[in-house]
C-alpha cells in the first residue's frame, strides 16, 4: 500500500460557501474512510484556506476519483 495526499487550495469564505455541498462530500469522505482508503482529511488554518486529505491505497487513481467526484472540487470551490 501507498500513501497519497490530496491537498486542496480553497476559495475566499469556503466556509460560509461550502454549506450547499457539505452533506456530500462528507458522505464521500465517510465512504472512502470505510473502505479503509482514506486515514486523515480537514480543513486547514483558521479560516481555512486549505485542505488535506491522505489516502492510503494501492495507486493513487483511488485519490483521483475521489477529487473527480467530490462537490467541492465539481463546485469550483477548491483548486
Amino acid at each position: 500500500m501507498n500513501f497519497f495526499v490530496l491537498t486542496y487550495e480553497v476559495v475566499d469564505n469556503f466556509v460560509g460557501r461550502r454549506a450547499p455541498y457539505r452533506g456530500e462530500h462528507l458522505r464521500l469522505v465517510r465512504d472512502a474512510y470505510g473502505r479503509g482508503e482514506l486515514l486523515l482529511a480537514g480543513a486547514v488554518g483558521d479560516p481555512a484556506d486549505e485542505a488535506l486529505l491522505v489516502f492510503r491505497c494501492a495507486d493513487r487513481g483511488v485519490a483521483e476519483r475521489f477529487a473527480e467526484a467530490d462537490p467541492y472540487v465539481t463546485s469550483g470551490l477548491v483548486a
